[in-house]
């Protein structure tokens, strides 16, 4: 039998940690657990975002092959809070799967280091 793992925490590479943990604690509520320069995380006790810094790295074209993860989040109005996560320093792609003729199921969002995440509604 295989030993079952829990998650722990995803780290997100970046060139400035300090300042992504901020963002992430304002659009999520999450506890800012620890920001200095190299290192910071947001968390609530069971599962954590941490933040490394590697200053050279470059965001991922959207849309294409070279993107290797997106977060998702739920939220009660998506396109409201789209627009409050574009005041915190968001930006909206051109390219946008989740708005279709029949309305919007989801945005895609790029934080403001260009990690991808998705807003998106919460379950019905």
């Amino acid at each position: 039998m295989t030993t079952k793992a829990k998650l722990l925490a995803v780290t997100i590479d970046c060139a400035e940690p300090k300042k992504l943990a901020e963002f992430y604690h304002q659009i999520t509520g999450l506890d800012l657990q620890y920001a200095e320069e190299e290192y910071a995380a947001v968390g609530d006790g069971t599962t954590a975002i941490y933040f490394g810094r590697v200053p050279e790295r470059e965001p991922a074209p959207w849309p294409g092959p070279a993107k290797q993860f997106h977060l998702d989040f739920r939220v009660p109005d998506v396109e409201k809070a789209a627009e409050e996560y574009i005041a915190l320093g968001a930006t909206k792609p051109d390219f946008q799967p989740g708005v279709t003729e029949e309305g919007v199921r989801w945005i895609v969002l790029r934080d403001p280091e260009g990690h991808l995440f998705c807003v998106c509604p919460d379950q019905s």
